[in-house]
């Protein structure tokens, strides 16, 4: 999926104008499970998922209005989590690409209360792609015109409650008024967007998913079978 011009987009739609890259600490939060596989690490801009020492570092630039996303997904993430995040060789992070409006209310969602949470957050999101994406493509002129005017919460608060992200949120016990609160963000809806914004420019990304192995971007590498090849040649 092409996301350069959409880039320069989702800049103006929080007001950015630099790269400036957020700074913080890393916060480390163990999971069930007592090994590997059950820690999250929240890095600057991403999720990263096993052990954030790892002597391998993948990386996945991932869109949430990106049906390539929403196929690896379902077929890509379990298999990295089960068969490699575990062993401690590999750490696995998963950053935005925010290019539309759509894109960054699914993102603040699934960041939405504790770090911990964000696993589960951006399953349900990416598992119910077909859904409201499908809504999202026949949403009508008055619709568009409330995702394209006002406030950004606003805005924003318009695409969740049209998309039913409100009731993907709610079934992960989220109260609305929490969900609003993500939604109004407008910090950390910036910090995304210049994220996305500075890691194009850095890793030269062009589509998504993209993936970095090590720091190496992976040309022509946008589906699971391919990763897996390159994975296999690691390990």
């Amino acid at each position: 999926m092409i996301i350069k011009s959409m880039m320069v987009k989702a800049l103006a739609l929080v007001g950015v104008g630099t790269l400036a890259l957020g700074a913080s600490a890393q916060e480390r939060l163990m999971l069930p499970g007592g090994n590997w596989g059950g820690m999250l690490a929240e890095s600057d801009g991403g999720h990263v998922f096993g052990n954030p020492e790892a002597e391998t570092r993948l990386i996945e630039f991932m869109s949430y209005t990106c049906s390539h996303c929403a196929t690896f997904a379902r077929t890509g993430e379990g298999a990295i989590k089960v068969a490699y995040v575990p062993t401690g060789r590999i750490s696995y992070e998963i950053r935005h690409l925010i290019r539309d409006p759509v894109d960054l209310s699914a993102a603040l969602l699934t960041h939405c209360g504790d770090a911990n949470k964000f696993g589960g957050n951006h399953e349900a999101i990416m598992y119910r792609f077909d859904e409201w994406m499908e809504k999202a493509g026949k949403a009508t002129q008055a619709q568009h015109s409330r995702w394209q005017f006002g406030s950004l919460p606003a805005r924003l608060q318009a695409i969740a409650s049209d998309l039913d992200f409100y009731e993907i949120m709610e079934g992960r016990g989220y109260s609305r008024v929490e969900i609003d609160r993500c939604l109004s963000d407008e910090a950390k809806a910036r910090e995304m967007a210049e994220q996305s914004a500075a890691d194009v420019q850095k890793y030269g990304l062009t589509g998504t998913p993209s993936f970095v192995l090590d720091g190496e971007l992976l040309e022509a590498t946008h589906d699971w079978p391919t990763l897996e090849k390159r994975l296999k040649d690691v390990f």
